[in-house]
């Protein structure tokens, strides 16, 4: 089989790399305003600042391979190429949401495209990435698994246990280290021993590579050779992509806790879609074109958005639908204040 984009042209594929990269960062500023305006529960961790880590890794992979999120979890289904409404519906609450209103913002799956799930569990992508690895393995699928973590992930067990294991049973997986400088409102160098966490591949045996996390292109090379290695039964490989997340945390959250430094000016002057739009101008790329680009993903955004300001809220019996306890009858008193 070929890899995702075997049958796009190489400017069709340049182009559809900045569009996912708009649709991420669009997404997440439409999400940060209403949000704040009180439409979306919960907590909201977006992922602007970082979308050419997603969408270069993502872009390496077939639509059948699986991919597995964190927390910060718009960005990774985007890149991977799920469709706006149902994601925005899901943020809302909605019926139409890819989890029917019940993943939210931090726990979204959209099978259709080989997105495993996001959980708030810190690190726990690490054996689900695994273990999908290992079900290709024994199906026989040519299938591999990737898995995106943080460098606040970086020191779980969860992380390690994964990685151990495929590399013991040589399994088509690999896990991309976002080290995005923070976990939470902690600097990578006061939690993480060592300079670069892809020098823990070594532990493992397996390689371990930095990558400059705000290049679209170089993100996609290095998960694209990690893949091949992958597929050809040679196991798994760890990638640190070097990027930067420009919000707190958890946006609207109240002070920013962050404890940003002169860098941040030095990230943000080499912001991921600015750097690419550059480079494809200078390749050629109308500039029209690529404008003509951005204002159809904010289409796409407004539309996805009033999408799921029109839907329903999912209907109270349903809470226990898809879940262990859906064999359970409700309460006739919980029912009666519903």
């Amino acid at each position: 089989m070929h890899d995702a984009q075997s049958s796009i042209g190489d400017n069709d594929r340049r182009l559809e790399k900045y569009r996912r990269m708009q649709r991420i960062r669009q997404f997440e500023t439409k999400a940060e305003a209403i949000h704040a305006a009180g439409e979306i529960p919960g907590a909201l961790h977006t992922y602007a600042g970082m979308e050419a880590s997603g969408v270069g890794a993502c872009m390496a992979l077939r639509p059948d391979d699986y991919m597995v999120g964190t927390h910060r979890s718009h960005g990774h289904p985007i890149a991977k190429g799920a469709m706006l409404r149902p994601l925005m519906a899901e943020l809302l609450g909605k019926s139409t949401g890819i989890c029917r209103g019940k993943g939210g913002s931090m726990h979204l799956s959209d099978f259709s495209v080989g997105s495993l799930g996001e959980t708030s569990i810190v690190g726990s992508g690490g054996p689900v990435a695994a273990g999908a690895a290992l079900g290709a393995k024994l199906q026989g699928l040519d299938r591999v698994a990737l898995c995106f973590f943080g460098d606040g992930a970086s020191s779980e067990g969860a992380i390690h246990e994964g990685m151990n294991l495929a590399a013991v049973w040589k399994l088509p997986a690999i896990f991309v280290c976002e080290n995005n400088r923070f976990g939470m409102s902690t600097p990578t160098s006061d939690a993480v021993a060592g300079e670069h966490v892809a020098d823990r591949a070594h532990g493992y045996g397996i390689p371990g590579v930095i990558v400059d996390g705000q290049d679209v292109d170089a993100v996609e090379q290095a998960v694209r050779e990690a893949v091949d290695r992958a597929r050809a039964g040679k196991g798994p490989t760890l990638i640190e992509t070097k990027t930067y997340r420009y919000a707190d945390h958890a946006v609207n959250m109240g002070r920013d806790l962050t404890p940003r430094g002169p860098e941040h000016d030095e990230w943000v002057g080499r912001d991921p879609i600015r750097l690419y739009r550059a480079r494809l101008i200078e390749e050629g790329v109308g500039d029209d074109a690529l404008s003509a680009i951005d204002e159809a993903v904010g289409q796409e955004v407004a539309d996805a958005l009033q999408y799921a300001r029109d839907s329903a809220y999912p209907d109270f019996e349903e809470a226990f639908d898809h879940v262990f306890v859906d064999r359970l009858p409700i309460p006739a008193d919980v029912r009666a204040h519903a």
